[in-house]
């Protein structure tokens, strides 16, 4: 299931922020003609916020509010029902319609299991996934971010729940896809495209003569972008293109390797809220219960491999 700081998503991100608030449209109208109604659901509102930055408040209240994208597969998706096809059950989405699955949901579903709490899952835009944390609208980001120095100025991270690669995706009947090697991109000025707010980015120096085009809220909007021909590349992380490839025609996979950038990592962690170690040692020493940690790679690629077979075919 990769972003601008905060700092930098506050001028485009701040109308966003200012209405997603803490409750749904729903709740909203609802308290509306009741006074007494709308400050009682503000108390606990306020009560939510400020249990989630005290000490001891995560043993108290017993409920993990996990946000993600719930539009990026195989980390995580939107489906219309709770039956999944290896068995599973997917996660009702709190502020939103539909439920919630994938390598993502899964991984939040365990931690929730092994500390005996509630999931919630919150479906957020990923431009503004950051300003909703930082609001005290939900608890962690579990949502194929990756660590980066940057981002540990303003978050904190658990060690990896997943170790991604980064690939190039291009059209399957275009001019670059029997490239396989970077070097051939050069003097060919291919437009190059990812996801906005992410470190993608920071693999374009690799392409020779690159053009860097627009950046999109989502990967289906980058995948759709190559395929019409409005981009000519795109850098995302391995399983999102292969989910794209499986359930979009005309893509492929380019058979090339992508070092890392010094500046990056692949590894994608649970992101929480600045200073909130009481949270961060309750995640951290559940990824651990259940050995989800980089020594057991193979578990990881496994259970990436099964949401793979069982991602919907519209995500």
């Amino acid at each position: 299931m990769k972003k601008k700081l905060v700092a930098g998503l506050l001028t485009v991100s701040m109308t966003a922020a200012l209405f997603a608030g803490c409750g749904s449209k729903e709740e909203t109208a609802s308290t509306s003609d009741n006074a007494a109604v709308t400050d009682e659901s503000t108390d606990k509102t306020t009560e939510t916020a400020e249990a989630a930055s005290t000490g001891g408040s995560y043993e108290e209240k017993k409920v993990l509010r996990v946000a993600m994208e719930c539009a990026y597969a195989p980390f995580n998706w939107t489906q219309e029902t709770e039956e999944v096809a290896n068995g599973d059950k997917a996660v009702k989405i709190t502020n939103s319609d539909g439920y919630a699955y994938g390598y993502d949901v899964k991984t939040a579903q365990m931690l929730a299991d092994t500390l005996g709490w509630d999931l919630e899952i919150y479906k957020t835009e990923w431009s503004a996934i950051v300003l909703g944390l930082d609001a005290g609208d939900y608890d962690c980001i579990i949502g194929g971010m990756c660590y980066s120095e940057e981002r540990d100025k303003t978050l904190d991270f658990t060690t990896p729940y997943y170790i991604r690669d980064v690939v190039l995706t291009v059209k399957e009947d275009g001019p670059y896809a029997d490239f396989t090697d970077v070097s051939q991109f050069d003097g060919m000025n291919p437009t190059v495209t990812t996801q906005i707010g992410t470190n993608f980015p920071n693999y374009y120096s690799q392409i020779p003569t690159a053009v860097e085009g627009t950046q999109y809220e989502t990967t289906s909007e980058v995948f759709m972008a190559v395929k019409s021909g409005t981009a000519d590349i795109s850098v995302i992380d391995y399983p999102t293109s292969k989910s794209a490839v499986d359930t979009m025609s005309g893509l492929k996979i380019l058979d090339i390797e992508l070092p890392c950038p010094s500046e990056n990592s692949n590894d994608v962690c649970i992101a929480v809220r600045e200073g909130d170690t009481e949270l961060k040692e309750l995640l951290q020493g559940a990824l651990e219960e259940n050995g989800w940690i980089t020594d057991n790679k193979a578990d990881f690629d496994a259970q990436m491999d099964e949401m793979l077979e069982v991602q919907p075919s519209s995500n």
